[in-house]
């Protein structure tokens, strides 16, 4: 039997019935409409998380700071042999801070200070959170600007006293009035604002919040280059912490284990600092994240697929019926040499045909459904390669299965008795 031949005879069989043949694709649309629409949620939620943890700052990261507590209690008792520190040992600074900066190939990096005292603002006199850090660390943060701009590499190298403010500070203590410009004094250090931050993009009304806590009080402080920082704010141009991230997971251990050694050349191989692997942390959740999705991934799939099996039910019942309306064509087809196989891949092209084509419909109407919702909740939804794959894939199973029977049904009619067959 001519394949072509065999696929135009079963959608001209489909066209000429369109009504049974809607009612008989139902339960298949349903089905598939259904899997990629799972398929669609669950993927976006997975997207979502992974960007905003990289937009966040989170991923292939490494954040170097001081020891604390009881550290070199913990070193002497683990790695006896490690000398105890002098004088000479320098603390965290910002040397440091240069030192990898120049001799480490990474995505980001960027040193912080991070002070809060009582300062007065105009006739308020708060708890203010100060910050000397470097342009890269909005970049990183996803904090972009809203007004006016950061400051310059000019500004950073060279001590200007410039400023940028967090959002919810201008909205506090700047109300109306526009802040770029102006001078904040906050105790000694008079600061021109040069820009101000824009709201939080990554928690704006997508449904879910990323780390909100965090980046609430980083929206609520000022911000100034770290070179001043380090060198008007804090004693010996000590810095807080140092902020570093790979281009990839490949690479994080050689930059993590190439930092540790330019640490240690630099302290007198005393490690009076500490790593803390935020790279690390987030691979396992990462992973633990995408290990419940595929969970849930099958249990949504088992859910859709009864409506599948449904359909396939309901196409096995129209293609018995579909014999006993085509007894006589079955005959004709037989005694002019249409052989036992013929019959047998003619019903089973015509359950392909419907399956195929209610997973098509099944996969329009989903886009559909998908961009609506979307547009809707103003959540980002797209449509799922692999939930396309799985419902066409799963439509074609169940309309084979469901054509076997009957066609192997058909193959065993007499064409005498078929000719001659009256209802």
């Amino acid at each position: 039997m001519n394949i072509k031949d065999g696929i135009n005879s079963a959608f001209q069989s489909i066209f000429s019935h369109k009504l049974r043949s809607l009612l008989t694709l139902t339960g298949i649309v349903i089905g598939v409409l259904a899997v990629v629409t799972m398929f669609s949620s669950v993927y976006a939620i997975k997207g979502l998380i992974k960007k905003n943890m990289e937009g966040m700052g989170w991923d292939n990261s490494i954040i170097i700071y001081p020891s604390v507590g009881n550290s070199d209690k913990e070193i002497g008792k683990n790695r006896s042999h490690i000398r105890r520190p002098k004088q000479s040992v320098p603390f965290l600074n910002y040397d440091d801070y240069l030192a990898l900066k120049e001799n480490l190939n990474y995505k980001c990096i960027y040193g912080s200070i991070s002070k809060q005292s009582l300062y007065r603002v105009g006739n308020k006199v708060n708890n203010i959170i100060l910050r000397a850090t470097e342009v890269d660390f909005f970049k990183n943060k996803s904090y972009p600007i809203g007004k006016g701009r950061y400051f310059n590499a000019y500004e950073a190298e060279n001590n200007i006293p410039v400023a940028v403010l967090g959002y919810q500070f201008a909205e506090e203590y700047f109300k109306d009035k526009d802040p770029i410009g102006q001078v904040l004094a906050l105790g000694s250090h008079r600061f021109t604002v040069v820009g101000v931050l824009a709201p939080d993009v990554l928690n704006s009304g997508n449904g879910m919040n990323f780390n909100p806590w965090e980046r609430q009080w980083d929206l609520k402080a000022v911000y100034i280059p770290l070179k001043y920082g380090a060198t008007y704010i804090e004693p010996n141009k000590i810095i807080h912490q140092i902020y570093l991230q790979s281009y990839s997971t490949e690479d994080y251990l050689k930059l993590k284990n190439e930092a540790r050694q330019i640490m240690l050349a630099r302290h007198n191989m005393y490690p009076n600092f500490q790593f803390m692997d935020i790279g690390d942390m987030i691979l396992k959740i990462t992973s633990e994240i995408n290990k419940f999705m595929d969970k849930w991934n099958i249990t949504l799939i088992a859910i859709a697929s009864i409506s599948l099996i449904v359909g396939g039910i309901g196409l096995f019942s129209t293609l018995l019926i579909s014999i006993q309306e085509r007894m006589t064509e079955i005959g004709i087809r037989k005694s002019i040499g249409a052989t036992e196989q013929d019959i047998f891949f003619y019903f089973i092209f015509e359950a392909l045909a419907l399956a195929f084509t209610g997973a098509v419909i099944g996969v329009i109407l989903a886009w559909i459904l998908i961009t609506l919702i979307a547009s809707a909740i103003k959540f980002p939804l797209y449509l799922p390669m692999q939930g396309v794959v799985v419902g066409i894939g799963f439509s074609l199973l169940i309309g084979f299965l469901s054509g076997l029977y009957p066609a192997w049904k058909a193959t065993g009619i007499d064409p005498i008795q078929a000719i001659y067959y009256r209802e």
